[in-house]
């Protein structure tokens, strides 16, 4: 399969490309790509081997834009809470008090999202995020 050469003249992902280039070689195309999929304010889907810079990649792109980084690692007992946050009583002031779960960061990377339960993959599908997945 021949992929097209796409040619970025934004000044801002530029910026950002060479910030990350160092920190992930040979993985220019992923960047641009990566990029390109959160400014266009869309979903992104990473399949790669174990150990190849996915969340490094996910981390960097949040931390060079200043937001908030939140990862959710897939498991047969993940709980909806687990992601999406619960309210816990404080018997000090009589209240609950939400804590916001991962899925309340901007950008969110969920890891190996098939070993989830349905239920719970729902849970997911309902917030904006990026995904990522172990091949």
């Amino acid at each position: 399969m021949q992929t097209q050469e796409i040619e970025v003249k934004n000044e801002r992902i530029l910026s950002i490309m060479n910030c990350l280039s160092p920190f992930l070689h040979g993985k220019e195309t992923a960047i641009k790509l990566s990029l390109i999929a959160f400014f266009s304010r869309g979903h992104l889907l990473i399949e790669d081997m174990p150990g190849l810079g996915k969340t490094t990649l996910a981390i960097g792109i949040a931390r060079a834009l200043g937001l908030d980084f939140g990862r959710i690692q897939c498991t047969s007992d993940l709980l909806p809470s687990d992601i999406t946050g619960l309210s816990i009583y404080n018997k000090n002031k009589g209240e609950f008090e939400f804590h916001k779960g991962p899925i309340f960061s901007n950008i969110v990377l969920v890891d190996e999202i098939n070993r989830a339960t349905p239920k719970t993959q729902s849970a997911t599908r309902k917030q904006s995020f990026s995904t990522l997945r172990h091949g």
